[in-house]
């Protein structure tokens, strides 16, 4: 009987929304109807509204959205007798719907994300035994040892926690290469990444072969070892101490979890966040998907395998034969292989990781070229659609992590339709200026508060538009070319550690110069048709407007692939731990202030050390947080700094031995507590109206700069053809 119930309660409020969506009403009442909706959305998030408010705020924008997609189904396509018309509008119309298809996804898994999970480290009873995998490719040794012994010293049982280097840098295929240095290369690597394993008391293990890639790597490693559970980490991602105490809890709760992720935390900012100096005060951009996304996923049980940060079940791996390795994106292949399996997921929404990100344009584009042609591949050979075993929330889940890797089409579309009707005159959206603005610009309106309600603190305003369209440029090529050719991409590891030293334009910025230009272009013929067409002005206007909005976005793209120089070669996070600084056979009260990768900032409490030079031996002493024992780490005096009674020290690590990784470890990595802070000052929702003024403001600001970058880099080339002509003169 309550089921019975339930349907008809369902029916007939699906029946009322129908009637609303398609209920004919003039101009004015629907602009009356638009400004109501966003009005009231208004109101529920200035009063913080939660719950149930969300969810009523959510449903007044959905209502908007719908309203709108009935309406430029039926009322806003060119007559199919017109095709010059007619296939630039329908591929336009079809870039709407992908992108009211996409929403409605991101309603159903974030509208009521679950919250984040209390801590368990003090909860666990039973301690498994553990094999930390890390794979590497071509990372250098001071990575590796770093990565290696923040693995090695997470607390826990030391009988029961065994780490392992996958080592796919110094296989034997790679030693016996037919190319003398490839060769050479790889026996001297094979060689120091052995003795680093001895120092710190861990497993180095390599293969024959090159065979499926990462997969393979970590397949080869579950040969060898014989843990019940595996945590798997990057090279460049060192856990924090209690990054196992956790996580390994959860397997003893539900005999049928195969996976507990973890989200990648980054010490560095990507391309965007360092030319955009946004990454002290703005989240990241994966903290979206870490922050929001996962945690909806989860609740689902949909939340997947990232490739790294994670503990996974050695027999639920087993029942599948190990990790999957037909698309180029493994970790998320081999989840949606053990969700149809029947296997259970969980996500733990705090930082146990610090990790590195690409720091040029160009390795960032290679990443997310990996990343989409992957989930392409997952898309064309398991489409989770009517993959077997899945609930239909988990199928929908799945889609919605695929589908969202195809914007590049439809962030092409909306960025070159203006430009149909200024440059050609073609009329691919049949509507006046008024409708436009009742029905177009409200949806548009609506859906930038409904992102806002959702994403909140961790997304600002037009941030996702700005980095699909920095990626969309070089994405597309690579997207259709998966397309056509499936099994064509392979597995490529994206270069980290990297420093730039000059300020430089990204070898791969001309496309986005280009465009710029045609924006321009189109800017003041916009201008000139207003002037000339004035029985047009409305829709005139109207696309003009929408080519300004593309080209603000492409002016602040110019910023993006302006590349900063950087002297320091990693980023310092504050510490603030107490310490002693020794030089000269003297020892000194100091505080470490922050540190990084590569070195130390310090506060030496003692004015007098006129005789302390640059360069000079010096050594610091701190207990770890491992022991209770003070242990001492070399290191060289780069910069001083008297202030007052204090003076200020500038120093770089000098490793020597396995114990100096492990100090260094113990410095950047140990505290997890450290990573959850800083992402919490980060997290601030500037709102819609704020944060749409420090977005164009931002935009003009790097435009400009973008513009210098440009304009500095025909110099070498303007004074190279002056050159030659000198010498052909001569």
């Amino acid at each position: 009987m309550r089921k019975a119930r339930s349907v008809i309660i369902w029916a007939v409020v699906s029946l009322c929304m129908i009637v609303l969506i398609t209920l004919p009403v003039n101009l004015q009442t629907q602009l009356i109807t638009s400004i109501t909706v966003v009005t009231v959305m208004a109101l529920i998030k200035i009063m913080k509204g939660e719950g149930t408010w969300r969810l009523v705020a959510l449903a007044f924008g959905t209502s908007i959205v719908l309203r709108y997609v009935y309406w430029r189904t039926t009322n806003t396509l060119p007559p199919l007798n017109q095709p010059e018309n007619f296939i630039p509008g329908l591929l336009l119309y079809l870039a709407e719907m992908y992108s009211v298809a996409m929403l409605a996804l991101s309603l159903f898994i974030v509208a009521t994300p679950l919250p984040s999970r209390p801590s368990r480290a003090a909860k666990n009873e039973r301690f498994p035994h553990v094999d930390v995998f890390v794979p590497s490719y071509n990372e250098d040794a001071g990575l590796l040892g770093n990565t290696l012994a923040a693995a090695k010293a997470m607390d826990y049982p030391a009988d029961k926690l065994h780490v392992w280097l996958l080592d796919d840098g110094g296989t034997l295929q790679k030693r016996n290469s037919g190319k003398l240095l490839e060769a050479q290369a790889a026996a001297a690597r094979h060689i120091e990444l052995k003795q680093l394993c001895e120092d710190l008391d861990v497993t180095y293990l390599t293969r024959d072969r090159n065979e499926h890639a990462k997969a393979g790597n970590l397949n080869n490693g579950m040969k060898h070892s014989t843990g019940e559970l595996i945590a798997v980490f990057d090279a460049d991602h060192a856990p924090a101490r209690d990054f196992l105490l956790e996580t390994v809890g959860y397997f003893d709760d539900d005999p049928k979890l195969f996976l507990v992720q973890t989200p990648h935390f980054f010490i560095n900012p990507d391309p965007l966040e360092r030319n955009l100096r946004t990454f002290d005060k703005m989240p990241s951009e994966n903290e979206m998907f870490y922050g929001i996304i996962q945690r909806g996923l989860d609740k689902w049980n949909a939340a997947f395998f990232c490739g790294s940060a994670a503990v996974l079940s050695r027999r639920a791996l087993e029942s599948q034969n190990g990790f999957s390795g037909i698309s180029i994106t493994e970790d998320c292949e081999t989840a949606l292989a053990l969700h149809g399996s029947g296997w259970n997921s969980i996500y733990v929404d705090k930082p146990l990781i610090a990790g590195l990100q690409p720091a040029t344009f160009a390795s960032f584009i290679g990443q997310r070229s990996r990343w989409a042609q992957g989930m392409m591949q997952i898309l064309r050979f398991r489409f989770p659609l009517l993959k077997r075993g899945l609930t239909i929330p988990q199928r929908f889940c799945y889609m919605s992590s695929t589908l969202f890797w195809l914007f590049p089409f439809p962030r092409t579309i909306f960025l070159f339709a203006p430009l149909f009707y200024l440059f050609f005159d073609l009329e691919i959206f049949t509507a006046s200026g008024g409708e436009f603005l009742a029905y177009t610009l409200a949806y548009m309106l609506v859906n930038l508060m409904m992102q806002n309600y959702l994403y909140g603190s961790f997304r600002w305003p037009w941030i996702s538009e700005l980095y699909e369209y920095v990626q969309t440029v070089h994405l597309l090529p690579a997207v259709v070319s998966v397309m056509l050719n499936p099994r064509k991409p392979t597995f490529k590891v994206t270069a980290k550690d990297e420093s730039i030293a000059v300020s430089r334009l990204s070898e791969i910025s001309r496309p986005f110069f280009v465009i710029f230009a045609v924006q321009i272009v189109a800017l003041i013929i916009t201008i000139y048709r207003i002037y000339a067409e004035p029985y047009k002005a409305d829709v005139t206007l109207v696309v003009g407007g929408w080519n300004l909005i593309n080209l603000i976005m492409a002016g602040c793209a110019l910023g993006v692939v302006s590349e900063r120089g950087e002297r320091a070669l990693s980023r310092r996070v504050r510490v603030n731990r107490r310490c002693e600084f020794g030089a000269n056979g003297k020892w000194y009260a100091a505080s470490i202030e922050d540190v990084s990768v590569h070195g130390a900032r310090l506060h030496v409490f003692n004015k007098n050390l006129d005789e302390l030079m640059i360069g000079a031996p010096g050594e610091i002493r701190f207990q770890p947080y491992s022991g209770a024992d003070m242990e001492t780490l070399p290191l060289i005096v780069r910069n001083i700094e008297p202030s007052g009674d204090i003076t200020n020290l500038g120093c770089q690590y000098v490793p020597k031995s396995a114990l100096d990784h492990r100090l260094i470890a113990d410095l950047m990595f140990a505290n997890s507590d450290q990573w959850t802070q800083f992402q919490t000052s980060r997290r601030r929702n500037p709102g819609l109206i704020r944060g749409t003024i420090w977005f164009l403001g931002l935009s003009f600001y790097q435009t400009s700069r973008g513009l210098v970058y440009f304009f500095r880099s025909m110099r070498p080339e303007r004074e190279a053809q002056q050159q030659a002509a000198k010498v052909n003169a001569g």
